[in-house]
């Protein structure tokens, strides 16, 4: 089976589009589709995004943008920018798709592997793991753990290994394997918003056959996303860091 796995589209829906037409061009289809939340914030087209990811995910998960413009979590200590964004988000997004992004949930679990935004552990708390202590810090509660966890909010490419004698170790390639001795953190990278210094959409390929999963960065209209976010009242920061994926 092959599931294509994406994260933090963020409004983004020419970077969004640019996923799924790689999706759809594959010579070997994708069998299912998970997205692992925000699909809001930052960009300019929230209600565009909603209605793609609705009608292609099997699951989405709920991400901390999500579930500050549903009015699922208090977003009054981010800053200014950030915060008046998830403003104008809650503003822009239509009822329909408000009362969507109430329903998520905060993870799902597929056979061997489980879907979450942030840390599988504490999931209200969208903590990150993008380094070795946090992810060391998951150790203890291997026995809780699937065999491998997706997960989104850090907008990076990272993925960890996980042993109760060797603790955390970093991973890295762009294709992943699987031992089946082990377990694994993995982070999808972003759709919209990448912040890996590549300024390219990413998006992700799960073999459940072969235990593997492969990076692919994809070119989309950057410029013409800055437009968008230039010309509303978000903050200009938000479209200047789409050139430079930070």
């Amino acid at each position: 089976m092959r599931i294509g796995i994406f994260s933090d589209v963020h409004s983004n829906i020419e970077a969004l589009t640019a996923v799924t037409e790689f999706y759809e061009q594959l010579d070997e289809p994708v069998d299912m589709y998970v997205c692992l939340g925000d699909v809001v914030g930052y960009g300019a087209n929230p209600n565009e995004c909603c209605d793609v990811v609705r009608e292609l995910a099997s699951y989405t998960i709920l991400g901390n943008h999500d579930a500050a413009v549903c009015g699922r979590m208090n977003y009054q200590f981010y800053y200014d920018a950030a915060r008046n964004a998830l403003d104008w988000h809650a503003g822009q997004l239509t009822e329909h798709h408000h009362k969507w992004l109430k329903t998520l949930p905060y993870r799902e679990d597929y056979e061997d592997y489980s879907f979450c935004h942030g840390s599988p552990v504490n999931l209200e708390d969208f903590e990150y793991v993008f380094n070795l202590h946090q992810a060391s810090q998951l150790v203890p509660h291997l026995d809780d753990l699937q065999w491998i966890t997706f997960i989104g909010h850090s907008h990076l490419t990272k993925a960890f290994s996980l042993d109760k004698a060797e603790g955390a170790v970093e991973v890295t390639s762009p294709m992943l394997s699987f031992n089946r001795d082990r377990k694994y953190i993995v982070t999808v990278g972003s759709v919209g918003q990448p912040r890996d210094n590549d300024n390219r959409a990413c998006c992700c390929i799960l073999d459940t056959d072969a235990d593997t999963l492969s990076y692919h960065r994809l070119t989309y209209n950057i410029r013409e996303a800055a437009r968008k976010i230039f010309a509303s009242d978000l903050s200009s920061d938000f479209a200047k860091r789409l050139f430079f994926g930070i």
